[in-house]
């Protein structure tokens, strides 16, 4: 397991990141990126849902919950990354995919 430093440095660039590559795909997305004391929320208008991503610090997970399921995601030192022991999808991935679920389709991609 990660120590406490180095899961909140992994955590906090892998959110910032997520961050700005949410904010670029925003746009014609449908939805809207907001960061409120290190919790990213995704919000949608239609269909209404919101999507929260934050990390746990006392498991060393950053927890996502969307479309009425908990999503827990571990840092993988090969992916460099975190990643969802369910389907092996890295965090950019597994939000991508989720808000296409979300939004009925779509072409949403995270870089």
């Amino acid at each position: 397991m990660l120590d406490e430093l180095t899961f909140r440095r992994n955590a906090d660039h892998a959110i910032e990141s997520l961050k700005k590559s949410l904010i670029e795909a925003e746009e014609g997305g449908g939805f809207e990126a907001e960061e409120q004391n290190g919790v990213l929320n995704v919000v949608f208008e239609e269909p209404p849902a919101k999507f929260v991503i934050t990390p746990n610090a006392p498991v060393r997970q950053i927890w996502i919950s969307a479309l009425s399921t908990s999503f827990k995601l571990d840092w993988s030192d090969a992916a460099g990354d975190f990643v969802s022991a369910k389907d092996s999808l890295a965090l950019k991935p597994l939000i991508a995919k989720l808000i296409n679920q979300q939004l009925g389709g779509g072409s949403v991609t995270l870089d």
